[in-house]
């Protein structure tokens, strides 16, 4: 079911119709998301996907970022305010 929103999501117009930006990383938030869910499982996938959106402090940024999905797991902390 979240992969199939993420999916809808994507075919909608991703982050430039639905926030009015662009993604700053390569793949785009929305793959990165659905390729670490799908490796990971939910749980683990969403600890990858919201480190990520963390480092994400640049709306529309003129450098892309590539930043794969990790091979394996790893330790994760998230930080919180």
């Amino acid at each position: 079911m979240v992969l199939k929103s993420i999916r809808h999501y994507q075919q909608c117009g991703g982050s430039i119709k639905h926030f009015a930006t662009s993604c700053n990383f390569i793949p785009t938030c929305s793959d990165y998301t659905y390729q670490a869910i799908e490796r990971f499982g939910l749980i683990k996938g969403m600890k990858l996907v919201l480190e990520r959106i963390h480092r994400c402090d640049e709306p529309d940024c003129v450098v892309i970022r590539d930043e794969p999905i990790p091979e394996k797991q790893i330790e994760l902390k998230i930080k919180t305010k």
